[in-house]
């Protein structure tokens, strides 16, 4: 087998490149030292997080000369996501911290006035190139997953001057640099390993040396329109059940028990149902784990083998909920910091790790103390080292009515979904400990703690509609929205494909998503994308064909 190496400098997740290139046909080595660099023909600079967190790491390790002499040489290199960010000449994010300079510019930071902040989802990749030619299988009818807060933006000519092929996308507004190419070099702002077939293309014309190829389109297609398309999540809950299998489940108001025999109810295997839902086009796959492993040593957790036979196959982001805090560890007897927790799930492939309850808990306290950051909360540390895109808060609120507003000091919403008494009003509870616990805290005033403290996202749960197939509680969506700049989730109450579009027509939200009309087989993905199609909403179109 042909071999590229990938350069190891605590870039995050790997785990999911490494199965991409294995998939392709590819032997991975692993660069571990900067003498080692000039062995490699072809070399792969991977990187997710924090600019200034990877550049310094890479600098420390005495890596700057040596790639940019692997670059210098023209044997084949590429760049991904801050693997880009890392040729230019700096970025927003760390203006102390210098880029390699092997790309004129700097990132700026998305302006969050009109849209929301980080950038996550499926967007173009479009080169200038005219005609039926194709850089390295980028194409126009593909969308590519792209997670990120900093970009450079796209200058007409600029770039090109120097000899650059520009692809580019746009964020509401905003055009910025997706990939470029000039001779023996790639770079990708967005994940090929985490697109699908459309990214799988892009590594394997690398791999080739195929920069320049004959541009395939879908004469099914229509003419993809350029900018983020409409992300439908699949949700699986996963627990063991009695006999300690774990399992794909589903609750009514958070109860996973059948209502005859109290076994815990069975929905599937949880690696082929994400394989399944891949396979039908979900843009994301979110694992929630809602059984407790105290007695399990860390390295011994279920959910990271699942995980790890799940990128092994599916080729869009993961994220892992369930458990991410300080962890006291049976094995070695130590109380392990949420850190170190989540490195273990990124290296097994996460993308992106949950937080539930307690992200309550920090934001409990950091309203207690006037506002004050600790930067020692899981949110903050797994933040700064990865970056905010890995870090989502997953909310889990309940309806308190009120006869007035002034009756509470909690943020209220006036509702057209009456209390038992006719109260027009109501304020939403968070919850701890899967719904069981309710706290004296509003969503409002946890959504915006955790965004100051670094969490990038927020996977919005509602306990009155979960189960309940009744579509999404608006009203409390539209509250969280304008109260953060964050992306924000959809879930609780999807049972049709109509809830989806009511969701994104009604409502600013990023994402929605979907669970037990899934596991039911009531409705696929692609159904719902077909649906959402019709009514005139961008989707991301399944591409099954390497």
């Amino acid at each position: 087998m042909p071999t590229v190496h990938l350069l190891d400098y605590a870039a995050g997740n790997v785990r999911s490149l490494v199965n991409a290139i294995e998939k392709l046909g590819w032997q991975v080595e692993w660069i571990k030292s900067p003498d080692e660099v000039a062995k490699a023909e072809t070399l792969i600079l991977p990187g997710v997080g924090h600019f200034g967190h990877c550049l310094t790491q890479f600098a420390k390790a005495g890596y700057v000369e040596p790639v940019k002499q692997h670059i210098r040489s023209g044997k084949p290199f590429m760049g991904i996501c801050v693997g880009i960010q890392a040729l230019f000449e700096g970025s927003a994010e760390n203006s102390s911290v210098p880029g390699l300079g092997v790309i004129k510019g700097r990132l700026e930071r998305f302006r969050d006035d009109e849209k929301s902040v980080p950038h996550i989802g499926w967007n173009s990749a479009n080169t200038s190139l005219r005609g039926e030619e194709s850089v390295y299988g980028m194409s126009p009818d593909s969308k590519y997953y792209y997670v990120h807060s900093y970009a450079v933006p796209y200058r007409e000519g600029e770039l090109e001057k120097d000899g650059w092929t520009v692809a580019t996308a746009k964020y509401g507004s905003e055009q910025f640099v997706g990939a470029v190419a000039r001779d023996n070099v790639l770079a990708t702002q967005f994940h090929p390993e985490k697109s699908g077939a459309a990214g799988l293309r892009v590594l394997r014309a690398f791999l080739e040396g195929k920069q320049s190829q004959p541009l395939t389109k879908d004469p099914s297609s229509a003419s993809t329109k350029e900018g983020l398309t409409r992300r439908i999540i699949a949700c699986l809950d996963v627990r063991a059940n009695d006999q300690g299998d774990l399992v794909v489940t589903k609750g009514d108001q958070y109860d996973v028990r059948e209502k005859s025999g109290n076994a815990v109810r069975n929905l599937g295997k949880p690696v082929e149902k994400a394989q399944q839902y891949y396979e039908q086009g979900a843009d994301e796959v979110t694992f929630l784990n809602i059984t407790s492993f105290r007695d399990t040593p860390l390295k011994d957790m279920p959910m990271l083998e699942v995980l790890r036979q799940t990128a092994a196959t599916t080729f869009v982001p993961l994220t892992i909920g369930g458990g991410i805090r300080d962890t006291f560890d049976p094995e070695t007897q130590r109380t392990v910091p949420a850190l170190e927790v989540a490195t273990l799930y990124f290296k097994s492939g996460a993308d992106k790790v949950s937080i539930g309850s307690d992200a309550v808990t920090a934001a409990e306290q950091y309203h207690a103390s006037s506002r004050t950051l600790t930067g020692k909360t899981a949110i903050e540390t797994i933040s700064e080292a990865y970056g905010a895109q890995a870090v989502v808060v997953s909310v889990d609120p309940k309806r308190v009515y009120v006869s007035t507003p002034d009756s509470t000091i909690h943020n209220t919403v006036e509702t057209s979904m009456l209390g038992p008494k006719g109260e027009k009003h109501c304020w939403y509870a968070c919850t701890i400990k899967g719904g069981r616990e309710t706290r004296d805290l509003d969503v409002i005033q946890l959504v915006t703690a955790v965004e100051v403290m670094g969490a990038g996202e927020i996977l919005l749960n509602c306990i009155d509609k979960d189960g309940t197939n009744s579509g999404f509680d608006l009203e409390l969506i539209r509250s969280v929205k304008a109260a953060v700049k964050i992306p924000v989730i959809a879930s609780s109450g999807a049972g049709n494909a109509g809830h989806f579009a009511e969701v994104f027509e009604k409502t600013n939200v990023d994402a929605a998503l979907g669970a037990g009309m899934f596991h039911r087989g009531e409705w696929t993905v692609k159904q719902v994308k077909e649906e959402l199609g019709k009514k005139g909403l961008m989707v991301r179109r399944f591409e099954e064909d390497v």
